[in-house]
């Protein structure tokens, strides 16, 4: 573990970006309280490497949430991926690979729980039960549904169909009251927040109604798309970049990435979304704004204005590169750290889903 703690601080971990923030107009979300009682969860699905948006986006708050709260879980939440069709040997070497990203990025077994979804049968067994709690037309108006079971070559599947209900259940299981959620999960917030009143309203007052917080950083662009997010499923290679990416690559793609005709660096997301994006990805990983970025790039013009930025980037990343292929390398030592994650996962789970079993008659 000091090695691990060794390498968060080479790896430049550092405070999330201008902090958290519970942002009005979405779910219920608050500010991040200093409360013993508070409990946070989180998930991410063991399909593909992280990006650098993911990095900026998740994974720092991650690190700072565990930092701020004495109770923190995060899950490698493997049923969710197999809503598509996964080929086994490739999930189970995702889920190391996944938890080698995770450590890499600083997040800290001695202060968070990391666990293998699958490895707490409660999880699908509350799902469950709260699934019987759960209209159809309720989860039919969720737009992701709308969005992937239209991608799908069939008309999807039953569990892609109900894996929001799984999600309310990831959530509650733990009796959590802050989840750190992004743009796109806040409608699955919001079914979570009702699945416990509904749920309370039916059995009594059980399940605390679960917080947002929702992250106040700038989203990460496609590097050849700027109007869109930048995806680890992005079919153009030079759009994303990996935490695992060499400085190679990190330069080329920055090299390549759309910008515009006018030469001057100004942050203009609206007209000029290119460059803004650069100045948006150099802002996060330096900690300034993006108006601190201009005026430090004043008279660089966007082609030398790439190279500051990969270079920037690059930086960031490769200590986490590093420690990443020095962890894949200890398979070993990746399912112990998740093997004892579940160990303490199920005992915070265990008791709340044998009280949920009495209060729905089960036993």
């Amino acid at each position: 573990m000091a090695l691990h703690r060794a390498c968060r601080a080479a790896c430049g971990v550092r405070p999330f970006l201008r902090g958290l923030a519970g942002v009005s107009g979405g779910p219920e979300a608050e500010p991040v309280p200093q409360n013993a009682k508070a409990l946070v969860f989180s998930g991410i699905q063991p399909t593909g490497i992280p990006h650098l948006g993911n990095y900026l986006g998740a994974l720092e708050s991650w690190v700072q949430l565990q930092e701020q709260f004495s109770r923190v879980l995060y899950s490698i939440v493997d049923l969710h991926s197999v809503t598509i069709p996964q080929d086994p040997s490739t999930l189970r070497q995702s889920v190391l690979d996944m938890t080698a990203c995770l450590l890499a990025c600083g997040i800290d077994p001695e202060k968070s729980i990391l666990f293998q979804q699958s490895e707490v049968s409660e999880h699908a067994e509350l799902a469950w039960i709260l699934g019987c709690l759960t209209s159809i037309p309720r989860v039919r108006h969720l737009p992701q549904w709308k969005v992937k079971s239209q991608t799908q070559k069939s008309e999807g599947s039953v569990g892609l169909f109900t894996y929001p209900v799984l999600q309310c259940a990831d959530i509650l299981l733990y009796k959590s009251t802050h989840v750190p959620v992004g743009d796109d999960q806040v409608t699955h917030m919001e079914l979570a927040q009702e699945t416990a009143r509904i749920f309370n309203k039916k059995y009594g007052d059980f399940f605390p109604v679960p917080k947002a917080i929702l992250s106040a950083t700038k989203k990460v662009k496609s590097l050849r798309d700027p109007t869109v997010k930048m995806s680890k499923s992005d079919p153009q290679k030079l759009a994303t970049v990996t935490i695992t990416d060499s400085p190679e690559e990190i330069m080329l793609k920055f090299r390549k990435a759309v910008t515009d005709c006018t030469s001057a660096v100004t942050y203009d997301p609206e007209g000029r979304p290119g460059v803004s994006n650069l100045i948006s990805v150099h802002a996060a990983v330096l900690r300034l704004t993006p108006e601190e970025v201009v005026a430090q790039n004043v008279g660089l013009d966007t082609e030398h204005y790439k190279r500051v930025v990969s270079e920037a980037v690059i930086e960031t990343l490769s200590p986490i590169r590093d420690e990443i292929v020095r962890l894949k390398a200890d398979p070993g030592y990746l399912r112990t750290v998740l093997d004892r994650g579940a160990e303490k996962a199920k005992e915070l789970a265990g008791p709340v889903y044998q009280e949920v079993r009495r209060l729905v008659g089960f036993r």
